[in-house]
C-alpha cells in the first residue's frame, strides 16, 4: 500500500516497540501530529505500555489506553494471550512461530484507530507493521492494509476526509531498515520493549528477541537492549 501524500493527523497504534516507535519519530520528524493508541487485549504481559507511556512522554504527544481486556478470552489459542501456550523459543520466521497469532487482532485494533481518527479529525491511521512480519502475520500483508484502508472509508463515508489514509511507511521494508532509520533519527532503542516474555530484561530467546538482536546486527547499529542469558536447551 503505497503512501500518497504526508498526512497532516495521523492516530498511531503504538505497542511500546521498536517499530511503532520508529515509526512515530519517523512522522514526527516530517511534521505530522501525532495521537498515539495504545492497546490492553488481554496480551500476555503489558509491560510494554508502560513503555509506550514513557516514550509518549519523551515524544510529547498525547497517548491513550484502549482497554479491551476481555478480548484475550475470545481470542484464544495464542500464545500471547493464553498463559497455558508456551511462548515459542527461536527464529521469528520459523513455523512454530505461528503460535503468536492471535485471530483477527490487526484488523480490530485498525478498525478502532479509525473510529478514533474519525473522532479526532485526523487524515490518517498509522501501523508499523514490516516485511519481516508478511511470512507469519496475515493481518501485516500490503493486500491486507490495501483491504483494511478500503474498510475504513466505506466505514466512515461521508465522516472521513477525502484524502484519508492508512499509513505503513514500513510494510516493504526489514527490521534492520527499521533499525537504521530509527538510529538516523536518534530514536532512544533502550526505551522499546519487544519481548513476548514480561521479565525484567529482554529474554533474549523468544522470536521478537531473536529478530530484534538481528536487525541490530545487519543494520550495524549498536544494540542497547539487555537481555538475559539464554538458558540451557533454548534456540536463539
Amino acid at each position: 500500500m503505497p503512501r500518497t501524500a504526508l498526512p497532516r493527523h495521523a492516530v498511531l497504534i503504538f505497542s511500546g516497540g521498536l517499530d511503532s516507535a520508529v515509526t512515530a519519530y519517523k512522522l514526527r520528524s516530517e511534521g505530522v501530529t501525532l495521537s498515539l493508541l495504545s492497546f490492553n487485549y488481554g496480551q500476555r504481559h503489558v509491560k510494554e505500555l508502560a513503555y509506550a507511556a514513557n516514550l509518549a512522554d519523551q515524544l510529547g504527544v498525547s497517548h491513550d489506553v484502549v482497554d479491551l481486556t476481555s478480548l484475550g478470552r475470545v481470542l484464544g489459542g495464542s500464545a500471547l494471550t493464553d498463559p497455558a501456550i508456551a511462548v515459542p523459543l527461536g527464529h521469528y520466521r520459523a513455523e512454530t512461530m505461528r503460535s503468536t497469532v492471535v485471530p483477527n487482532r490487526n484488523a480490530i485494533l485498525l478498525e478502532i484507530a479509525a473510529g478514533a481518527a474519525v473522532a479526532a479529525g485526523a487524515d490518517a491511521v498509522a501501523f508499523g507493521a514490516h516485511a519481516g512480519d508478511h511470512a507469519i502475520y496475515p493481518d501485516c500483508r500490503p493486500e491486507f492494509f490495501t483491504l483494511i484502508e478500503r474498510s475504513m472509508k466505506a466505514g466512515n463515508e461521508g465522516h472521513i476526509a477525502a484524502d484519508f489514509q492508512l499509513v505503513a511507511p514500513f510494510l516493504n521494508l526489514t527490521k534492520a531498515d527499521i533499525v537504521r532509520e530509527g538510529a538516523r533519527l536518534g530514536v532512544p532503542f533502550e526505551m522499546t520493549w519487544s519481548c513476548y516474555e514480561g521479565g525484567e530484561m529482554h529474554c533474549g530467546a523468544c522470536g521478537t528477541c531473536v529478530e530484534r538482536r538481528e536487525a541490530f546486527e545487519e543494520a550495524g547499529v549498536s544494540d542497547p537492549t539487555l537481555y538475559a542469558p539464554v538458558q540451557k536447551g533454548a534456540v536463539r
